[in-house]
């Protein structure tokens, strides 16, 4: 049985995120955890977060089994693209150049290998 954990607004660029999460895609939770844990990007941590709450998640769905036997991996990592805040940064000669505060929300989801 699959678990699902959300992040949404997160204040960083969707793009730099997707490298990370490219990371992680398709592999054990134990080597997504230690993969994130020694990455020096901003989202890193914040992925690792919300892959953790997929855990917790996922352990409350299924509270007779482990999940040490679980076999668990993650299933998918979407990124996608939140609200953009758009702000004004002042430019030469009177001028007004536009500041895109890009924004992201996060959706992992983790299952166990013998439910494939």
């Amino acid at each position: 049985m699959e678990a699902v954990a959300k992040l949404k607004d997160f204040p960083t660029s969707p793009r730099k995120a997707r490298l990370v999460a490219d990371l992680i895609r398709g592999k054990k939770v134990n080597y997504a955890l230690g993969v994130l844990s020694h990455q020096p990007q901003q989202a890193a941590p914040v992925l690792k977060k919300v892959l953790m709450s997929a855990i917790a998640n996922w352990q409350n769905k299924n509270e007779d089994a482990k999940i040490e036997e679980a076999d668990l991996y993650v299933k998918t990592v979407m990124i996608d693209g939140g609200r953009t805040l758009k702000r004004l940064r002042p430019a030469p000669q009177v001028r007004a150049y536009r500041v895109r505060k890009r924004s992201q929300h996060i959706t992992i989801v983790v299952d166990s290998q013998e439910n494939n």
